[in-house]
């Protein structure tokens, strides 16, 4: 049987240095190290820092930018790719989503230089409003993936990654998952080597998909997939540890480590390439134990492979289909299969832990915004940003949110589906660059009857305050034009466009009402910075007149966390104060006091 390195050794490299690094900070590296030239993103967590780490390196070697959305960026990976240079496109999983459609077709047009995607899914939603697995996407299009377990192969398997591409004519996808995109480790760092231009192929044939040519580029795509199955089956990407062979386990990615931890003596193929799978390697292994088990997040890919080959196999009968996988989770199913004796209770004392749900900031400008569209009792078709907390009590001012860019596209089907209440779209400046503009474009060319709010913090506030068209900086700090929305918008066809201060609650909520009552499509751009990025916003900040305070809680409904509960009372309700470390002095809290009891304290000289 074929018995690769053992999982625990690098692929062979030159280790003169290592460095402690990141699941994403190493992918980085390892493009660097390949030689890529052209890298582009969308911010998304868990991948937002694989583009943030390339523009550290210089700008001689590699031009790294952030794209308008994710399909640009493929674009713009795909063109450098054309031109014979190596490229990266990075994206979370539902970035791939939005880049799909050029995806799907690079597969058939194939690579000049290496094209690698790096896609970081998101097992159990900390970041985002679905999970997938996008190894799916590399079946529908015969891409391969490979699956790093830590931060060393995250290094050494996108410099592969690179050489797989040119090798087989095909983009690849680097598949990260949160825990690996945060978790650091020691890496052995090399050198970085720029192979040689390659300069544009014309060859209309291979480059121009008409379906004259896609036909013919099909089969050849088809030929490829079982090219890399051989490949596969003897690479040292994947690795045999037979040890006990009453069962064997079948894994891949970061829940290596997980089986590991969990069984440090049982038999395990580790796949590093994830699909295609080789027939041979799987049957081979499943031949060489008595029973098979695969652990995967989160759909049974792997599994289905077995099974299709003919053995009986145990997977998402044990492991969930849905969160993320931990080494309790794996010792969990491995108990459910009576491969490990169930825990001990324990009879220790376990903390509860404090439910804190997120918030927005305190001073944060999309508050005043909230605040207006549920005074105005409008129908609120909601976007992905830090906003979309604006759903969460006390503002409630959130009805939906589907994905990037969808609210205003939702609110028009509201207004066309005879929706009774005033409807508003609320969308932040970076989504509306992203996804925003084509939605807006088709308001006008439809006549739908929609307010639409465009919350302007700025910067990529959700994400950790990145660059974008509108802020006049590249992903390098380099100045850049900036987007001029007010004028964009009138550009499109826009006749009723206001911009106002989001910190003056009583314009906001005024000019609002104005943008509802207008017949047609009107944009109100509430105009203030993040107060966290990319600078911390701090002002002196204010307190409360304790003995003028009637405890109406009206300041209470902005949700600010710089507002709690005092233990005074009055009239059976708690008063209110302010934490003086948190407050920013935006002076929300003293517009909505109905007593004039919220002033500037004292300012703190050094």
């Amino acid at each position: 049987m074929h018995t690769p390195r053992p999982s625990t050794e690098p692929l062979p490299r030159d280790a003169k240095e290592f460095r402690p690094l990141t699941g994403n900070e190493a992918i980085a590296r390892g493009a660097w190290e390949a030689g890529v030239r052209v890298a582009a993103a969308y911010p998304g967590t868990p991948s937002t820092e694989i583009l943030e780490n390339l523009a550290t390196y210089p700008v001689e070697d590699l031009h790294a930018q952030w794209s308008t959305n994710e399909k640009v960026a493929l674009d713009v990976a795909i063109g450098a790719s054309f031109a014979g240079c190596r490229a990266l496109a990075s994206m979370k999983h539902v970035g791939l989503n939005v880049a799909a459609d050029a995806f799907m077709t690079a597969t058939y047009i194939g690579v000049n230089g290496g094209l690698v995607l790096t896609v970081c899914d998101d097992p159990g939603i900390h970041s985002s409003q679905n999970e997938q697995d996008s190894r799916i996407y590399a079946m529908l299009a015969s891409v391969p993936v490979l699956e790093p377990s830590d931060a060393q192969e995250a290094l050494d398997y996108t410099k592969l990654a690179f050489e797989i591409s040119e090798q087989f004519d095909t983009p690849v996808i680097v598949r990260g998952t949160t825990r690996l995109s945060h978790t650091r480790s020691p890496v052995a760092v090399g050198e970085r080597v720029v192979p040689p231009a390659r300069g544009f192929v014309e060859k209309p044939s291979k480059n121009v998909m008409i379906p004259a040519h896609a036909r013919a580029r099909h089969l050849v795509v088809l030929e490829r997939e079982e090219r890399l199955k051989d490949y596969f089956a003897t690479s040292p990407l994947n690795s045999c540890e037979i040890a006990d062979t009453s069962f064997g386990i079948v894994t891949a990615g970061t829940c290596y480590p997980y089986v590991r931890e969990v069984l440090p003596d049982a038999s395990v193929l580790k796949l590093g390439a994830s699909w295609p799978l080789s027939d041979k390697l799987l049957r081979d292994f499943c031949e060489s134990v008595d029973r098979i088990f695969v652990v995967e997040e989160l759909e049974p890919v792997i599994e289905k492979e077995i099974a299709a080959l003919g053995f009986a196999v145990s997977g998402k009968s044990l492991f969930p289909r849905a969160g993320e996988f931990s080494p309790e989770v794996v010792r969990a199913g491995f108990v459910k299969a009576g491969i490990l004796p169930p825990q001990p209770a324990s009879n220790g004392w376990t903390p509860e832990l404090v439910i804190r749900p997120p918030v927005l900031c305190a001073g944060c400008p999309h508050t005043s915004s909230f605040l207006a569209v549920r005074a105005a009792g409008a129908r609120v078709a909601g976007d992905i940003g830090c906003y979309t907390l604006g759903c969460l009590d006390p503002l409630r001012g959130l009805d939906t949110c589907v994905a990037m860019g969808s609210s205003i596209g939702n609110a028009i089907g509201m207004s066309k589906a005879g929706e009774t209440k005033p409807i508003v779209a609320t969308i932040g400046d970076s989504t509306f660059l992203h996804a925003g503009l084509p939605a807006l474009i088709d308001a006008v060319y439809n006549q739908a009857n929609i307010a639409v709010m465009l919350l302007d913090n700025h910067i990529t506030a959700m994400t950790g305050g990145q660059e974008h068209p509108g802020t006049g900086k590249t992903l390098r700090g380099e100045v850049a034009p900036q987007i001029d929305y007010a004028a964009l918008i009138r550009a499109i066809g826009v006749k009723w466009v206001r911009t106002v201060d989001s910190y003056d609650l009583a314009a906001t909520q005024q000019a609002l009402r104005e943008a509802i009552a207008y017949r047609g499509v009107a944009v109100l751009i509430s105009n203030r910075p993040c107060v966290l990025d990319p600078v911390k916003i701090k002002g002196p900040p204010l307190e409360i007149v304790t003995g003028q305070c009637t405890a109406c809680q009206s300041c209470m409904n902005l949700g600010c966390p710089a507002l709690t509960w005092s233990d005074q009372w009055f009239e059976g309700r708690h008063r209110v104060k302010i934490d003086p470390a948190l407050c920013i002095g935006c002076t929300l809290c003293a517009q909505v006091c109905t007593v004039d009891c919220i002033k500037i304290a004292a300012p703190v000289t050094p």
